[in-house]
């Protein structure tokens, strides 16, 4: 077996482009279709023609059959028609003079007919056209006391030169239908395949390189390719929001990493340059050490917030919120207790459906912000409102500057105040991505007497 041959007329069916496919498939349905209804029409038509030619030999044969009882001259028949009288053994008794002695009977139709038996046979074929075609009838008949075979013919020219007119004309009918059919299934093939090549001329200029690329889908129906484009326009979304995370996130590792990593090596530079005292050996330790955490905790930071964004969802649970509001707080129980500030809890007894492997630690920041950066009583409060949680951290401290109010939420935007603090920055961003990520939003404000947080999540 030959390469272009395996897998059978099946699969080289399939490698056919799409377009030729359809145009084969409506044609071969149309041509089925056609045949079909050809033959049907063909078929009533030869019905009724055979019909009344059955009627009109049938009358002859029995005019025939009365004049030769009575024994009176017998009388002629329809146009074209023909007749022979036989005895038993075939001798010709008397003849129309269209056919004189001329055998219309097979020795086997004779002594069927001989035998009482009707004979009927079409002599001639309607294609290829011969001439003289017929259809003929013996029966036998007793006339004067002896048997007598009476053979009657009619001529079939009208019936089957009306039944080649009609081949002829189903034919040519149904050819130009075949081909109307095949070419209005291109043209509608290809306008339907259309805007899949515009998507696939599309898709080809992204691969390339292609920015910000959208697909022009039709806004005025809701059909298989318009479904198509809308999908892939949301998955071009899924792609440019990837690769602008991708993208963010190289620039802020690599901006953020910059800074510590470079005091490391001027630590260690420092520490190399000359033999030091093992105080000082130990103090580079320390301070190697502390940069070494700084690197953890942003990197940790970095793929928190990477993950968050990349996630197709999160994976809410049932959880007491008393219990949630709890564990986000224990870890700063001490460092309040250390710093001689209040920290108050006030969560509503009751079950929420909510992510808590990321709520924690976005209420841990929250809290853990108020206790650097605030003053006073830090308070966390939690309620829900017709299915909505509601967190809210406030503190008594002098509050965002109002400048930096539009951006507190940002990647590493930072109070003036807060820049020779500790931390990354990434605290308030973190919180963001875990409301966003849950459905929900996250705002931030100057109260009264201090700085307001407050999370507002479906729950």
């Amino acid at each position: 077996m030959t390469l272009a041959g395996a897998g059978g007329p099946r699969a080289w069916f399939r490698r056919l482009p799409v377009v030729t496919r359809l145009v084969l498939a409506v044609a071969v349905t149309m041509s089925l279709v056609l045949t079909g209804t050809a033959g049907l029409v063909y078929w009533r038509v030869q019905t009724a023609l055979d019909r009344q030619l059955h009627d009109d030999l049938a009358a002859y044969q029995q005019s025939l059959d009365r004049a030769l009882r009575a024994r009176t001259a017998l009388p002629p028949g329809p146009s074209g028609s023909l007749y022979q009288v036989l005895d038993v053994h075939g001798r010709v008794l008397g003849a129309g003079d269209a056919v004189g002695r001329r055998a219309l009977l097979t020795d086997a139709e004779l002594d069927a007919a001989a035998r009482g038996h009707a004979v009927r046979r079409d002599v001639g074929s309607l294609l290829p056209i011969t001439p003289d075609t017929l259809r003929l009838q013996a029966e036998r008949v007793t006339a004067g006391g002896a048997p007598r075979i009476v053979v009657a013919a009619v001529r079939r020219g009208h019936r089957d030169e009306a039944l080649r007119e009609l081949l002829a004309q189903l034919a040519l009918a149904s050819g130009l239908t075949l081909i109307a059919a095949s070419y209005v299934g291109y043209r509608t093939a290809r306008a339907a395949l259309r805007p899949v090549e515009r998507y696939r001329t599309a898709a080809a200029t992204l691969a390339d390189g292609g920015q910000n690329l959208r697909l022009d889908v039709p806004a005025d129906r809701d059909d298989e390719i318009t479904r198509l484009g809308h999908t892939l326009n949301r998955m071009l979304d899924r792609l440019e929001a990837s690769a602008v995370r991708e993208r963010r996130f190289v620039a802020d590792a690599s901006h953020e990493l910059r800074t510590p990593l470079s005091l490391l090596r001027a630590e260690v530079d420092v520490a190399l340059h000359r033999p030091r005292p093992a105080e000082e050996l130990t103090e580079t330790l320390r301070s190697v050490d502390a940069e070494v955490q700084r690197l953890i905790d942003l990197s940790n930071a970095l793929l928190d917030l990477e993950e968050l964004g990349s996630a197709d969802h999160i994976t809410r649970a049932p959880v007491r919120l008393t219990d949630l509001v709890d564990t986000a707080v224990a870890a700063q129980v001490r460092t309040a207790e250390r710093a001689g500030r209040a920290l108050t809890v006030d969560a509503a007894d009751t079950t929420v459906d909510v992510d808590a492997r990321w709520l924690v630690p976005a209420l841990g920041n929250l809290v853990d912000n108020a206790l650097r950066h605030g003053h006073g009583t830090v308070r966390l409060t939690a309620a829900v409102h017709e299915a909505r949680l509601r967190l809210c951290v406030t503190d008594e401290g002098p509050g965002f500057p109002p400048e930096f109010l539009p951006r507190a939420f940002d990647r590493f935007a930072r109070a003036e105040a807060s820049r020779t603090s500790e931390g990354s920055g990434l605290g308030l961003a973190f919180v963001q991505a875990v409301a966003t990520a849950h459905g929900g939003t996250a705002h931030a404000e100057n109260a009264r007497h201090g700085t307001a947080v407050t999370l507002d999540l479906p729950c």
